[in-house]
């Protein structure tokens, strides 16, 4: 900014005194800052401007004014007003030279003129001058020039608002010896707007949606253009929107309205039906100059959402079908429904369900996902003796509610009940007995029988056994009665914590038969029929302070009938043995001896077992026997008398043994491992 003062039109030459200029068409209008009667101030100013130079203002003003700028106290370009009469001495003022203002896209002749910027100096010497800043010597650069010694400042080019829409320039003076003869003046190029560029969609296709059946003022969407025109000093850039066509035109041509500012579409007209138009497609215009100037158009896309406007309809209403009786979990029929909503959406998802004969929770339906029907489906087994026909009513709606009141379409499933040849039931399915182990052969154990469900059919009834592990048992086939076939044993392995387990059949004479299961657990009753028995049979002891043997005793019977037990010897063992701790017999020879162990338990029960008793050469405890063969020495002589009398003493030792052989050896009977176990010592 440079301030100055310039002289009014038409003063003299001779009367001029430093300042600058103000700007002046040939028609008349200047342009600077006077001072007061009409003499200038020392400074740099626009003189002179072709006749285009009326765009420093946006009005021209009268041929024979000025154009004076605003003051400002603080500019630093005022110079001081050399000294004149009192009358017209006054204050320091500064001026600033309005904006030039130059329209977009002129035609030229290039370069062309805008303003001539003259110094108050330039009578006292040379002066030369120069711009600087945006548009000169800075990028944009080349744009404006001025002439070195006339001041005539010039444009080059058609300017472009949408480029750039404001230049800030400095003016400089200087004299021939390059040195600054005023302050730098600051000029403002303001690029006028034209309206050369169309507005300008942001996409060509827009979309949107709205929900059928919508009210007239529902907003839908937005569109939106822009224009690169100037939109606040002139109408080149503001925008009308309007909507040009509507594809389909049912059921009304004009189903939508555009806000003529805004771009928002909205809907106008009521009757929006998805099943009728599933989509409407609007052209939609934008016009600049406020809706008189350029135009441009784009599509707008609405589609027309579902809502549960339609309610789902049975195709057919009525069902018959039959099914069997007993099967749980059996795909009964499928009910086919129709809906003029939206496919896989929750408008159109069927939802069923059994409003009426359903008593007992019997039939149970579902929806197919894929299909969209109604899957009906026995819940329990059926029972043809119990009921052998059923009518249900079933009613279907969507998985959205309705959008509006709409009636619940209803079909109705007759069901009839197949009967089929259904297997004896036996009752109770477990059958629990007791019976003691000792019965006799032929003995009744239980009764056990089964019922047909098949009252009507009048079937008769045969007793088979399935599983009888041990052979115990025999059915008699018309009445059920369980008897002993063999032997029972608590004991034996087939009874299980003293309960044996057996299967009865029970099959009907029906077409093909049917054959019914049912479970006898026969608990075994103890009897006293096993006597105790020693563990183990074999033992080794010394012949020398032998140590007491410790066995134990186990009885394969339940309490009372096991210990405690009582142990006595027999068949003469009590000559070198005693079943006393401590007690012990005359001394033993090294060799193996039959001991008869005679056991007792609580109920007086006896058993005879004989252990085997290996007697060592040794003293106290020893684990086994070892023998260490002699090895003779002497003559051959020696030798020959030895061995014959070896000889006799053999065959003399075997008569004796033949004689005396008194004992008879009787083998124990086997023990199981789990049975009552005691210690007797010896």
């Amino acid at each position: 900014q440079v301030s100055g003062a310039v002289g009014a039109r038409g003063a003299s030459p001779g009367r001029r005194r430093g300042g600058f200029g103000g700007a002046a068409t040939p028609g008349g209008t200047g342009t600077g800052a006077v001072g007061a009667g009409g003499l200038p101030r020392a400074g740099l100013g626009v003189v002179e401007s072709p006749p285009l130079a009326a765009v420093l203002g946006k009005h021209p003003r009268p041929p024979d004014l000025p154009r004076v700028a605003a003051p400002s106290p603080r500019s630093p370009s005022h110079q001081e007003v050399p000294d004149v009469p009192r009358a017209l001495r006054r204050r320091k003022r500064d001026w600033v030279i309005p904006p030039i203002k130059v329209p977009e896209n002129e035609r030229g002749p290039f370069p062309k003129k805008l303003v001539q910027i003259k110094s108050n100096r330039d009578r006292e010497a040379k002066i030369f001058y120069s711009i600087t800043g945006q548009g000169a010597d800075t990028p944009p650069e080349g744009i404006f020039t001025i002439e070195k010694e006339t001041g005539w400042m010039k444009v080059t080019q058609p300017l472009d608002r949408e480029h750039m829409d404001k230049y800030h320039l400095f003016s400089h003076a200087v004299s021939e010896n390059g040195k600054p003869v005023e302050e730098p003046m600051e000029i403002i190029v303001t690029v006028t707007d034209q309206n050369d560029n169309k507005p300008q969609f942001t996409q060509e296709v827009f979309r949107g949606s709205v929900p059928e059946g919508a009210l007239p003022g529902t907003s839908v969407m937005q569109v939106n253009a822009t224009d690169a025109d100037d939109a606040v000093e002139t109408y080149n850039g503001v925008l009308a929107y309007s909507i040009l066509s509507q594809e389909p035109r049912e059921p009304h041509p004009h189903m939508f309205t555009v806000n003529r500012a805004t771009g928002t579409l909205s809907v106008i007209a009521s009757g929006l039906d998805r099943e009728v138009g599933p989509a409407y497609t609007l052209t939609v215009q934008a016009a600049d100059l406020d809706g008189e100037g350029l135009t441009t158009t784009a599509l707008a896309v609405i589609e027309i959402t579902d809502v549960n406007d339609n309610a789902p309809e049975f195709d057919p209403k009525t069902y018959e079908v039959a099914v069997p009786e007993n099967e749980a979990g059996l795909e009964v029929t499928r009910l086919h429904t129709t809906d003029l909503d939206e496919p896989q959406t929750l408008a159109w998802r069927a939802v069923y369900s059994i409003v009426r004969g359903n008593e007992g929770g019997a039939f149970a339906i579902t929806t197919d996902p894929a299909s969209n029907e109604g899957v009906l489906r026995t819940a329990k087994a059926l029972d043809y003796e119990a009921k052998r026909q059923f009518v249900l009513h079933v009613a279907v709606a969507n998985e959205a509610p309705f959008a509006v009141k709409l009636p619940t379409a209803t079909a109705t499933v007759t069901v009839s009940v197949e009967d089929v040849n259904e297997a004896p039931v036996f009752d109770p399915p477990v059958r629990l007995a007791q019976v003691a182990e000792d019965a006799s052969l032929g003995q009744l154990l239980a009764s056990y029988t089964a019922q047909d469900p098949d009252r009507a059919q009048r079937q008769r009834i045969k007793y088979v056994v399935g599983s009888d592990p041990a052979g115990w048992l025999d059915v008699h086939p018309e009445n059920g009665l369980i008897t002993a076939r063999d032997h029972l044993d608590r004991e034996s392995p087939f009874a299980k914590n003293s309960t044996y387990v057996a299967v009865l059949l029970a099959v009907d004479d029906g077409s093909p038969p049917a054959t019914g299961t049912g479970t006898l657990l026969l608990t075994l009753l103890d009897v006293n029929d096993h006597g105790p028995e020693p563990e183990p049979r074999n033992i080794v002891v010394c012949n020398r302070s032998p140590v007491p043997q410790v066995l134990t005793v186990i009885d394969r019977d339940l309490p009372p009938n096991t210990g405690p037990f009582r142990a006595e010897l027999s068949h003469g063992s009590g000559d070198s043995w005693a079943v006393e701790v401590g007690d012990t017999g005359k001394p033993l020879e090294q060799e193996e001896y039959s001991v008869y162990l005679r056991l007792f338990d609580r109920q007086g029960k006896d058993q005879v077992t004989v252990i085997k008793a290996q007697v060592c050469d040794c003293q106290g405890r020893v684990e086994s026997c070892a023998y260490e063969p002699q090895v003779a020495t002497g003559v051959p002589i020696i030798l020959a008398v030895l061995g014959a009398l070896l000889a006799f003493l053999i065959i003399l030792l075997l008569l004796l043994l033949f004689v005396r052989r008194r004992k008879v050896v009787k083998e124990p009977l086997l023990l199981p491992e789990d049975d009552t176990r005691d210690n007797v010592f010896y």
